[in-house]
């Protein structure tokens, strides 16, 4: 039931990839600047929603099943990112309290020109989330 249910989490977790990285390419293409056009500025907010998706999807989907799988204890959050970092899923406990910051930004941001803002580092920490799904994904790989 356990397994079944990582291979599940697995197939939606290579769909969120493909997603990210689709956003994350196009981003990249437009580049960063001060003044967007409407399709761009959608490009962008597109990355934002998909970046904030992804970081909970992995942390509170994907961290907390494997945690399952493997017969840890289904704690707090705190938890659940401490043992991804002891599985080297992830470089540092601190970036992905980073990542889940600027997640939390990103959701309580109402005006736009405050979104333009935290462009650049959607973009980064995008890129670095990417990675970590990566790593995330060929770990399972190794389990199912």
């Amino acid at each position: 039931m356990i397994k079944q249910k990582l291979t599940t989490d697995y197939e939606l977790l290579k769909k969120q990839i493909t997603l990210l990285e689709y956003s994350v390419s196009k981003c990249n293409s437009i580049g960063l600047k001060e003044d967007f056009s409407m399709d761009e500025f959608s490009f962008f907010e597109t990355l934002c929603s998909r970046y904030s998706r992804s970081i909970d999807f992995l942390i509170r989907k994907i961290f907390r099943t494997i945690d399952e799988f493997e017969f840890e204890n289904q704690g707090t959050l705190v938890d659940v990112v401490n043992n991804a970092h002891k599985r080297d899923l992830i470089n540092s406990v601190d970036r992905i309290r980073e990542m889940k910051d600027l997640r939390n930004t990103i959701v309580h941001e109402y005006i736009e020109e405050n979104l333009v803002e935290l462009f650049s580092e959607v973009v980064e920490f995008s890129t670095e989330l990417i990675e970590v799904m990566i790593t995330t994904k060929k770990y399972i790989e190794k389990k199912i």
